[in-house]
């Protein structure tokens, strides 16, 4: 089994797409007007208009809505990554390191949901991501 991708519903799609490009410095694949994907060496984002929630059921996505879910970036540089989008975005907090090793900084797309750029830090944490 392989994590393919995740897949954000966004009420304005061209927003979230171009946001995306400008955080993740790639340009998407528009497969249809509804649906792009922007694919990077670990996993895919998918993003999709309302209008494709219905192919799954009716309902059963909302834009806007999660306050669950985390898409969490590993950087090489995250003080440089920091710098460069400390003013083109929502922080919710300033660089800090985690328990587990990690220091990252976090901010909210457009649609709200939560998004962390972090790179490890400590040996431990080093040791962790050399292998993935």
């Amino acid at each position: 089994m392989k994590l393919a991708s995740v897949r954000l519903i966004a009420a304005d799609i061209k927003q979230m797409v171009a946001f995306y490009e400008m955080i993740l410095g790639r340009k998407a694949e528009w497969l249809a007007p509804v649906f792009a994907e922007l694919v990077g060496p670990g996993a895919t984002l998918a993003i999709g208009a309302p209008e494709t929630v219905a192919l799954w059921k009716e309902g059963s996505g909302e834009p806007g809505a999660n306050r669950t879910a985390y898409l969490e970036i590993q950087v090489e540089d995250v003080d440089a990554e920091f710098e460069r989008l400390k003013d083109k975005v929502q922080l919710v907090h300033d660089m800090k390191t985690m328990p587990w090793g990690n220091k990252t900084f976090q901010f909210r797309d457009p649609e709200g949901n939560a998004v962390s750029l972090y790179m490890p830090e400590t040996e431990a944490a080093k040791k962790r991501f050399a292998t993935r």
